[in-house]
């Protein structure tokens, strides 16, 4: 062994070098056979979590319009007189689906679904491309989602839990794209 402080050489079981008294450190056995091992890297919570909910955001965009649709669809054909003849979404001559106020409360359906359709899609987009903008648009629509049972739900807690706490602003601001 060798003396760190003044190079002298010292005897094993030393611990103080006799030449100039310093402390003697034993050198520490190397593993050459054995690597290391790999130092695992840590994702951010943001990162991991903004591809998945980016297109969960549009699949969720997707299931708003169909459902719309759908529910449109089912409500002239329950609460109308059926489906008419064979001119039936352009046969307004007994009135919007036979009752008067069906004729005001087709369109507020038929805007509120494509509008929440589209805030779903504009999410998706915004979170996949990593838009500045993206995080606070996806915590207001996330809130809103709250509101649609079970799939929205899910959404908007999971939503809310990515992005919401003030250190994911910080990561989703060093990983948003500026140009």
């Amino acid at each position: 062994m060798v003396c760190q402080a003044c190079g002298a050489s010292v005897v094993d079981g030393v611990y103080f070098c006799s030449k100039c008294g310093a402390q003697v450190l034993a050198a520490q056995p190397t593993y050459a056979a054995y690597p290391q091992p790999p130092v695992p890297v840590l994702v951010p919570r943001v990162q991991r979590h903004l591809q998945t909910l980016g297109v969960l955001w549009c699949a969720f965009g997707a299931y708003r319009f169909i459902s719309g649709l759908m529910g449109m669809f089912f409500l002239h054909a329950f609460a109308g007189r059926g489906f008419g003849g064979y001119d039936w979404p352009f046969n307004h001559s007994h009135g919007v689906f036979g009752q008067p106020w069906m004729a005001s409360l087709l369109p507020v359906i038929a805007v509120y679904t494509v509008v929440m359709a589209g805030l779903a899609l504009f999410v998706g987009y915004s979170l996949l491309t990593r838009r500045p903008w993206g995080r606070t648009l996806a915590i207001v629509v996330g809130i809103l989602s709250l509101l649609k049972p079970f799939f929205g739900t899910a959404l908007g807690i999971y939503t809310l839990w990515v992005l919401a706490p003030g250190a994911s602003g910080l990561e989703y601001d060093a990983i948003a794209d500026r140009s």
